[in-house]
């Protein structure tokens, strides 16, 4: 076995169906006494409603989240955070209202609880992407990691099944560039092959019974691992375009994610052999790049970028873009190759086993 480096990082995970009846508990554990809890505007009554379970510890409501987290957002919360003298977070939502909790902790180093009700992982990293002036940036630091991650399958019997898969997909991403990162290690490439497996199986479950609880919670379960995957060892090429897609063009983040990983894969498929061995096993297949892309078209998931109303332009400058400031990538970037990944991907081409 190859020499590795693996660290882990703490966090307190509460996982099962109807564990969200123990926020409160949490929160007094935790010594909070004024908590904001945060959430998109669609989610407001959902999050005032939490708000009614913490009761006299709660301090307010912020339902202004929004996808990319954009930095004018931010400032907003962190008035409120002042002005309340807030001195704890709960986010309940996807991927947008904990990036905005992870934001304002950035800032201020103040405690989060997060209980998700999508498959995003991001509340399993120290990791935040920022966007300012249609650029998206990310950042690491250990006060972005939430402290207690409340995982409640009864929170996601409800998710529409299509955002169930794409955010599904999103999360096999995490997995996806866990098992070719850098700073892969045996320990999250096993977390990464055993998350991808439970995703894969359980998203056509969902797709054809949404109420599934088994398949919800192998589901849940799997995104809790991806999660962890992605904050333990860097990203690569994957993230770096959809970070970019969605920084400067403003994409759906999930959707986007769905669309491109078939393609990423692809492209790394020759300089990373144990991945995509991992990704066979995993995947019951002998082409993962065009099984993920399968899975996804299977299950309903728009696959073409055009779709999004990306401009074609985007194709010539989404390569440029990324090479400007690049991740690391086991393959190495070509411009001309770049290319013809980010066009195939704006058509919706399957990619080839080739």
């Amino acid at each position: 076995m190859r020499d590795f480096v693996y660290n882990a990082h703490p966090a307190r995970v509460i996982f099962g169906s109807g564990t969200l009846a123990r926020l409160p508990e949490e929160v007094e554990r935790l010594g909070l006494s004024r908590v904001l809890v945060v959430a998109t505007p669609e989610q407001e009554a959902d999050a005032r409603r939490i708000a009614g379970r913490i009761g006299e510890r709660a301090a307010g409501v912020f339902a202004g989240a929004r996808m990319h987290t954009p930095t004018d957002v931010t400032a907003r919360a962190m008035e409120v955070v002042t002005a309340e003298r807030i001195d704890g977070l709960v986010a309940v939502g996807g991927g947008s209202t904990t990036g905005l909790a992870k934001a304002i902790a950035l800032r201020t180093d103040l405690p989060q609880i997060v209980a998700p009700t999508t498959y995003a992982g991001s509340e399993m990293t120290p990791i935040l992407g920022e966007t300012e002036n249609g650029r998206k940036v990310t950042k690491s630091d250990p006060r972005i990691l939430p402290e207690v991650v409340i995982y409640d399958v009864d929170l996601t019997l409800t998710l529409p099944v299509l955002m169930s898969v794409t955010s599904g997909m999103n999360a096999i991403a995490h997995a996806v560039e866990a098992l070719y990162a850098r700073e892969a290690n045996p320990i999250i490439s096993m977390m990464a092959e055993r998350a991808v497996a439970s995703l894969a199986r359980a998203l056509p479950v969902i797709h054809e019974r949404p109420d599934d609880r088994e398949a919800r919670s192998d589901a849940l379960f799997g995104a809790w691992l991806c999660g962890v995957c992605l904050g333990s060892v860097g990203m690569a090429l994957h993230h770096k375009i959809c970070h970019t897609l969605g920084g400067t063009y403003n994409l759906p983040h999930a959707e986007t994610h769905t669309a491109v990983l078939p393609h990423a894969i692809a492209y790394n498929a020759g300089a990373a052999p144990e991945a995509m061995q991992a990704l066979r096993r995993a995947l019951a297949t002998d082409d993962p790049a065009g099984a993920t892309f399968d899975l996804a078209e299977r299950l309903g998931a728009t696959m073409a970028l055009s779709s999004f109303k990306l401009p074609e332009k985007a194709v010539d400058e989404v390569p440029d873009l990324v090479l400007a400031n690049p991740y690391w990538n086991p393959a190495p970037l070509d411009r001309a190759a770049l290319r013809t990944l980010v066009a195939d991907a704006f058509a919706g081409r399957r990619p080839s086993a080739d």
